[in-house]
């Protein structure tokens, strides 16, 4: 069976956000952290070598799959900020309709800079996809 990719690592979190070359995106990921620490509550932790998690959840697929993964996160690719949450939450398409400028696909959402978006928005969005990870993975 094949390695998972996107695992839980010892690297430290600040170190890979001053890594980030664009000082925008450095500056909002900063700002991001803070955002999912206050609305989550638990402690940013580097998932493979790009991705923001905060908490995690254990899953096993039919097949015999299983690893953990983050209950929620970002990353501050070169491309777009990239926020990983529930594609299924209840509140998802409202809450969506009022964040601002941005991009979606299953179960990611992109913006270019923080700015771009309602901060409150963003937390609403934070909180309720937390909650509906949780109620499913746990």
């Amino acid at each position: 069976m094949a390695k998972n990719k996107t695992t839980e690592t010892d690297n430290s979190v600040q170190d890979f956000i001053s890594g980030v070359a664009h000082e925008g995106k450095r500056k909002d990921a900063e700002a991001i952290v803070e955002l999912f620490k206050k609305e989550t509550g638990y402690e940013p932790k580097m998932w493979g070598p790009s991705i923001i998690g905060f908490g995690s959840y254990h899953y096993k697929y039919d097949s015999g799959h299983e690893g953990d993964a983050p209950l929620t996160g970002f990353s501050p690719r070169s491309t777009a900020l990239t926020f990983y949450f529930s594609s299924a939450f209840p509140e998802r398409e409202d809450l969506l309709a009022q964040l601002g400028k941005h991009k979606t696909s299953k179960g990611c959402v992109y913006i270019q800079k923080l700015a771009d978006v309602d901060i409150k928005v963003l937390a609403k969005i934070i909180k309720a996809s937390l909650k509906y990870s949780k109620k499913i993975h746990f």
